[in-house]
This record gives structure tokens, C-alpha cells and sequence, in this order.
């Protein structure tokens, strides 16, 4: 998974213009204000050619795969509202299942709006934080792709208000962001919204603490993001958590697939989460058709049948 090639472009202009140095600098301090889940204390111009470099890709990658589920289930998306909309990630993303939709950013930081502009100059863009705005304008999806942490979720409600069909949260694969997620999914389902992903299930989540549910996406580095990142590797797994939920139901998968599938000779075995609870499934070789299914599996899929 990787952004369009006039897009990758653009992010190394915004690298190369900060320098090589500086860049590495605020890179590894975004790095640790994200991990900590806390705000940087970079300027502008240091904080948005970081972010560029090392997370948007990966935000992309999230985004595209949790939106995915959405624009196989629900029907025609007219209108999108991207809410902290960073710099453009989440709404690249859904350009890509949404071709025909207009686009709406929602985004305080200016230095990251103009980034966005940039990438998406057709779209409608709203320069404000979500804390100033009495009521969200009504779109057909509202997507909050790593941002509900930074603004609250007590705005969860206003989010699901603003959406006419669809609304898709995505949150770090972490078990702080896994349990915002879990709040917000009982909330809305409590409210009346219908699963769309990734629960097979619209009853009481079957996860506990310590454990949480996450998803991986697998993002394609560039060469200006292994020598900022020091690593060795073409790629990373951005490590995610989401839930999307509709206005009407939708048919769901009968299960998720929840951890990595794990190949032994003759026989794989599949974590998966069903209406019935979590199940761990062994596929064995002279079950065919099913071990062959199984062996093209892959962590988030639904189930194998």
C-alpha cells in the first residue's frame, strides 16, 4: 500500500526543503510525542514535513484498508466530512473508494490544512478545530481517522449526528486506542447504529483487558523514510483499531480474522472473532478446500467458510 506517485513527490519537496538533519530531529521527536500520546512541541514547518514523511503514508495505509470494509457494505456516498483531517490521508484514502464524492476537510493546524490543500485541492476545506463548531455539517460519511483521541470523545456524538450514513473511526493499534474505540462502538450501538466492520456481531464486544483488538496495514517506505527511521526494511505495519457503523444494517461476515494465521505443516490455525464469542479455529491439509482458503487468509479478512 503506498500513495500515488505525485503524492510521494510532494512529500519528499517538503523533506528535502526542512533538510536531512533537521528532519531526522523532528521525526524522532514526533515519533515519541505519538507513542507517549501526547502533542509535539515542534514548529510548524518541522512538525509537517516530519508527519508527512513518517506517518502520513502509514495513516493512509489505516485509512484505506478500515474504508475499504465501509465501501463494500454501504451503498452511494455523495459526501465526505473528514474531521481533523491532518493532512489528507484519511480523505486520499477515501477518494479511492469514493471517486465521485466531495470531500470536506475539517482541520485546526494550518500548517497541516495547506498540506492538505495541496494534496486535494477540489476539496472544501473548513480551518477550524471541532471544539468551535456548534454543529458538524451533514455528510453521507464522516470519517475521524487518529484524531478522536486529540479532540475527545465526547464529540463521538456529534460525529454520529453529522452522519447521514456512515461513520468510520481509526484509532493506533494500541490498547489506549482500542479502548476509545470500544467506548465509542457501545456508545453508538446503544444509540441505534448498525455495524458495518470489523465486528461480525452488533453485541457486547468479546475482547478483554489486557487484551485489545487491532489491525496491521502494510506500508511501502521510502528510501527518504528508512534513512530518517534508521531501519533496513522496505516497509512497516502500521498497527491500527476502527469501527464503522451505518444508519441501516448491512450484512455482516459470519467472523473477523483477529490475529496473524499460523502456517505448521499440514495445518493452520486461525483466531477469529464470530457472534458466538472469540474462536480459535485449527484447518487441517485434508480439508481442502478449506486449508486452501486458509492459506490465502490474512489477519483482518473475514472468516474462513
Amino acid at each position: 500500500m503506498q500513495l500515488s506517485a505525485a503524492i510521494r513527490q510532494r512529500i519528499e519537496e517538503y523533506g528535502d526543503a526542512l533538510g536531512f538533519s533537521a528532519l531526522e530531529r523532528a521525526a524522532a521527536a514526533l515519533s515519541d510525542a505519538y507513542r507517549d500520546g501526547r502533542p509535539s512541541r515542534l514548529g510548524a514547518d518541522e512538525r509537517t514535513a516530519a508527519y508527512l514523511v513518517t506517518r502520513m503514508p502509514a495513516t493512509y495505509a489505516a485509512a484505506h484498508a478500515a474504508l475499504r470494509e465501509v465501501a463494500d457494505r454501504v451503498g452511494l456516498i455523495g459526501t465526505i466530512l473528514d474531521v481533523g483531517a491532518g493532512t489528507g490521508a484519511a480523505s486520499l484514502a477515501a477518494g479511492d473508494h469514493f471517486p465521485e464524492a466531495a470531500i470536506t476537510l475539517l482541520e485546526r493546524d494550518a500548517s497541516f490544512a495547506a498540506a492538505a490543500r495541496g494534496f486535494l485541492p477540489d476539496a472544501t476545506l473548513i480551518a477550524n478545530d471541532i471544539g468551535h463548531i456548534g454543529q458538524l455539517p451533514p455528510h453521507d460519511l464522516v470519517i475521524a481517522a487518529y484524531s478522536l483521541g486529540e479532540f475527545g470523545a465526547e464529540a463521538t456524538a456529534r460525529l454520529w449526528q453529522a452522519a447521514r450514513v456512515a461513520l468510520a473511526i481509526i484509532e493506533p493499534g494500541t490498547p489506549r486506542g482500542f479502548t476509545l474505540i470500544r467506548k465509542v462502538r457501545a456508545d453508538l450501538l446503544g444509540a441505534g447504529a448498525r455495524m458495518i466492520a470489523p465486528c461480525p456481531m452488533e453485541t457486547a464486544c468479546p475482547i478483554a483487558d489486557p487484551d485489545w483488538c487491532h489491525f496491521a496495514a502494510r506500508v511501502e517506505r521510502s528510501s527518504l523514510h528508512r534513512r530518517v527511521k534508521g531501519g533496513e526494511l522496505g516497509y512497516e505495519d502500521e498497527k491500527f483499531s476502527y469501527v464503522a457503523l451505518a444508519r441501516q444494517p448491512v450484512e455482516l461476515p459470519a467472523a473477523r480474522i483477529i490475529r496473524h494465521p499460523q502456517h505448521h505443516p499440514g495445518l493452520i490455525e486461525i483466531a477469529t472473532c464470530t457472534p458466538e464469542g472469540l474462536r480459535r479455529e485449527r484447518i487441517f491439509k485434508r480439508d481442502r478446500d478449506r486449508f486452501r482458503a486458509a492459506r490465502k487468509a490474512a489477519w483482518g479478512d473475514a472468516g474462513v467458510s
